[in-house]
C-alpha cells in the first residue's frame, strides 16, 4: 500500500461520512440567519401587537411614554444617510479602481493600495471623531451659509460623507481585483482594434467587471446600512424623516444603540428597539436577495 493511503474499508468509511460531516458547517450559517429572524420576530410580538403593521411602519409618531411607536422617521433616515453615502462613494471608487487597475504605474500602485487596506482598518469611532472634529465643523461653518442655510453640522450629509468614506476601501478593492481578473487578452484584442486606452476600459473592462461591481455595492451598501457608531456621531439623532441633507436624522442602527438597556423601565419599549432591528435585519436580507437576482441576470446577459 502506498504511503499515505488509508486502507480500503477506512477510505469507505471516510467517503461515506464525508459528505454528512461537512453539510453540518455549510448548514450553520443559514440556520443562524433563520436563527436572528426568529428570535427578533418573538421579541417583537408585543409591540407589533399594539398597532396595525402599516401604522407602526409608516407613522412618524414616536412617543414611547404614551406606548405611541412609529418607525418611519427611522426608516427614511436610514434610506436616506445610506443612499447618499452610496451615491457619494460609487463614482470616486470607480475611478480610483480604473485608475489603479489599468492606468497606474507598479510604483504608484504599491504606494496607494496599502494606503486603502490601511483605511479599511481604521475603527468606526475615529471615523466619527474625524466626523465631529473636521465635517461638521465645516458644514456648520462654511458649507451651510455658503448655501445660505442653517445648521448645527449635525446632519444627514455630515453621515453620509462619513459613511462614504468608510466603503471606499471595500468599494475600490473589490473592484480592483475584479478590473484585474478580466483576461489581459480581451485587452489586447480591443487595443488591436485601434480602441483607445479609455474604450477598451469603456467597452471591455467595465462590461467584463459588471457583475464584480454590483457585487462590491452590494457589500458597501450592507456595511453602509448597518453602521452605528460613526453615523450615530454626526447625524444628529432627531426623530424626523429629514427635508434636506442639512437636517438631522435619526438611523435604525443609532435608535438601538443609543436606547437598548438604558430605557427598559418604559413599557414595551424593549419590544420597540428589536422591531427597529428586525425591521433593520429583513431590509438588508431583502436587498442582498434582490442584488443576488440582479448578479444572476447580469451573468445571464454577458453569457449570451
Amino acid at each position: 500500500m502506498a504511503p499515505g493511503i488509508s486502507p480500503p474499508f477506512l477510505r469507505r468509511i471516510l467517503d461515506r461520512y464525508a459528505n454528512r460531516l461537512f453539510i453540518i458547517p455549510a448548514l450553520l450559517v443559514p440556520a443562524m440567519v433563520i436563527g436572528i429572524a426568529l428570535v427578533l420576530a418573538a421579541r417583537s410580538l408585543p409591540v407589533m401587537s399594539t398597532a396595525p403593521l402599516p401604522t407602526l411602519l409608516f407613522s412618524s409618531t414616536w412617543r414611547p411614554m404614551a406606548g405611541e411607536f412609529g418607525f418611519f422617521a427611522f426608516i427614511m433616515g436610514t434610506v436616506i444617510v445610506s443612499v447618499l453615502a452610496m451615491a457619494l462613494a460609487i463614482p470616486i471608487s470607480l475611478l480610483s479602481a480604473i485608475y489603479l487597475a489599468e492606468f497606474a504605474i507598479p510604483a504608484v500602485r504599491r504606494v496607494l493600495q496599502p494606503a486603502i487596506d490601511l483605511l479599511a482598518g481604521v475603527p468606526s469611532v475615529i471615523f466619527g471623531l474625524f466626523g465631529v472634529l473636521v465635517v461638521v465643523p465645516f458644514i456648520r461653518d462654511i458649507l451651510a451659509p455658503a448655501l445660505h442655510q442653517t445648521s448645527t453640522g449635525y446632519c444627514v450629509l455630515a453621515g453620509g460623507i462619513i459613511l462614504a468614506m468608510m466603503v471606499f476601501p471595500i468599494l475600490i478593492s473589490v473592484m480592483v481585483e475584479v478590473f484585474s481578473a478580466v483576461p489581459a487578452g480581451m485587452r489586447e484584442a480591443s487595443l488591436a482594434c485601434g480602441a483607445t486606452r479609455w474604450e477598451m476600459v469603456k467597452h471591455v473592462t467595465l462590461r467584463a467587471g459588471l457583475a464584480g461591481i454590483v457585487a462590491a455595492i452590494i457589500l458597501a451598501f450592507a456595511r453602509a446600512f448597518g453602521e452605528t457608531m460613526a453615523v450615530l456621531m454626526v447625524v444628529g439623532n432627531v426623530v424626523q424623516v429629514p427635508g434636506s441633507v442639512l437636517d438631522p436624522a435619526y438611523p435604525i442602527p443609532a435608535l438601538i444603540a443609543n436606547n437598548y438597556g438604558e430605557m427598559m423601565s418604559i413599557p414595551l419599549y424593549d419590544s420597540a428597539l428589536l422591531f427597529a432591528a428586525l425591521i433593520l435585519f429583513i431590509v438588508l436580507m431583502a436587498f442582498i436577495v434582490l442584488t443576488r437576482i440582479v448578479l444572476d441576470r447580469v451573468k445571464l446577459r454577458m453569457i449570451l
